[in-house]
């Protein structure tokens, strides 16, 4: 009795080294239990031809007419499951899809990174280059981000009728100059009365017509 329950205590005591071992091997790098960074964005289990384009590899031409349909052979990435219309799972599958490529999608299909140093209100319209990126669920040829020359359209949050408001109330103390950051214009409307008036009604009319913003040269909200 006394020598089983010996034995019993030896085979406990050697299940928590085997145990404490496994565990350090996988500590130290020896099996990677690291989930692909695109599994975030894979659904399990869902159409295969609804994956987004990071869960798939496709085999390419790009002989293909422009705006034809065509269709390529796909297979899923590691660890990525799907199915087809039948709900059967799937590794490979044909898509169908446009043939273009990505810099030639519609501005819906792609996001752009935006800028406030350009000037939005200026003659002619400024324009900045814009790193865009394709949205997950469209398919395209090329590279999924590109460079994008785009006109310079944000605002700092000036209202055009409130600074039209001013213009016309306060515009003779230079009210509508300070409310648009230009703070040189506003003291030489102030310390002139609005140019005897004349620069008041001018004002008012750049203002209405929208040939005065702001200072930042943003747009109006």
């Amino acid at each position: 009795m006394a020598r089983a329950g010996v034995l019993l205590w030896n085979l406990r005591r050697l299940c928590r080294v085997l145990l404490f071992l496994s565990q350090f091997y996988i500590l130290s790098g020896g099996e990677s239990t690291d989930i692909p960074p695109y599994m975030m964005k894979c659904p399990s289990n869902g159409l295969c031809s609804k994956l987004p384009a990071d869960c798939i590899e496709c085999k390419t031409n790009f002989s293909c007419v422009y705006g034809k349909p065509v269709t390529f052979d796909c297979t899923v990435k590691p660890s990525v499951t799907c199915v087809d219309q039948d709900f059967k799972s799937r590794k490979s599958f044909v898509l169908n899809m446009t043939c273009r490529f990505c810099w030639q999608l519609p501005e819906t299909d792609y996001e752009c990174s935006s800028s406030t140093s350009c000037m939005a209100v200026s003659c002619p319209r400024q324009r900045y280059t814009a790193n865009c990126t394709v949205r997950d669920h469209v398919h395209c040829l090329g590279n999924r981000t590109f460079p994008k020359m785009l006109y310079c359209n944000w605002t700092g949050g000036y209202k055009w009728s409130t600074a039209l408001a001013l213009s016309i109330t306060l515009g003779g103390f230079g009210a509508d100059r300070f409310y648009l950051g230009q703070w040189r214009e506003g003291l030489g409307k102030l310390f002139s009365f609005g140019g005897l008036g004349i620069w008041t009604l001018l004002d008012v009319l750049l203002i209405g017509v929208g040939y005065v913003g702001p200072a930042d040269g943003s747009l109006y909200i």
